[in-house]
């Protein structure tokens, strides 16, 4: 089982990694990786107290895989997200405070499309098309999606200034 200790931190050069797409023959792996996945968040919870999406590469998986666990009523949670692929994007953005669990102290000021279309397959290897209107999860689904690229929010940092440290929880 990985833990925290594995987790990939910024710099380390397989977090600019494009991943391969989940082949059908790997399915009986993907409940390993998502255990895996899973264990990672709580644990980034339980320290940092903040998480609700992870990417495989961010554990050293480089598979189109990644993992949203959020506490929100009207559709089943956890959601396993595999080969996703952006079919629309708007053409409204927003800006937000964009963090990370690769380097959980810095916030990056980002911004990011208000709505978008997703089509991925699940753990079951069903084929769906999300359309996200919701900004909360359509800004959470771009960054995953972008670990999956090899992008990192720092990438998409709206200017030199759009860095600061995350407030400690107790300060």
């Amino acid at each position: 089982m990985k833990t925290l200790a594995d987790l990939l931190l910024l710099g380390d050069p397989r977090l600019y990694e494009s991943c391969e797409p989940v082949r059908p023959d790997e399915l009986p792996l993907v409940p390993g990786w998502v255990a895996d996945l899973h264990n990672v968040m709580e644990e980034i919870r339980a320290k940092y107290q903040f998480g609700r999406g992870i990417a495989a590469p961010q554990l050293g998986i480089m598979k189109r895989l990644f993992y949203l666990n959020i506490d929100r009523p009207g559709q089943a949670w956890p959601q396993v997200i595999i080969n996703p692929e952006l079919t629309s994007v708007s053409n409204d953005m927003d800006e937000l405070w964009d963090d990370c669990m690769s380097f959980p102290n810095l916030l990056v000021r980002v911004r990011r499309h208000r709505s978008l279309t997703l089509t991925y397959r699940d753990e079951h290897w069903h084929e769906h098309v999300w359309p996200v209107s919701d900004w909360s999860l359509s800004e959470l689904i771009q960054h995953e999606y972008d670990h999956l690229n090899g992008i990192l929010c720092t990438m998409r940092a709206i200017d030199a200034q759009a860095f600061r440290w995350r407030p400690t929880p107790n300060s």
